[in-house]
């Protein structure tokens, strides 16, 4: 059994470049204030780590 992470979107993606979209959409996000749990592997940790500015971690 693998560790989840909870993200949530703090930031509106608005102004944002194409890639960073993308990248907000990969995790699954789709608006301001949703979350989403994800698996702790590490591709996820590495969008997280891009996109830190618009992401709160949630426990």
């Amino acid at each position: 059994m693998s560790k989840q992470i909870t993200v949530k979107l703090k930031r509106s993606v608005i102004g944002c470049t194409d890639k960073q979209k993308a990248t907000i959409k990969g995790l699954g996000l789709r608006k301001l204030n949703h979350s989403k749990t994800l698996e702790n592997t590490p591709a996820v940790r590495g969008m997280i780590k891009a996109m830190i500015q618009w992401l709160e971690i949630v426990k």
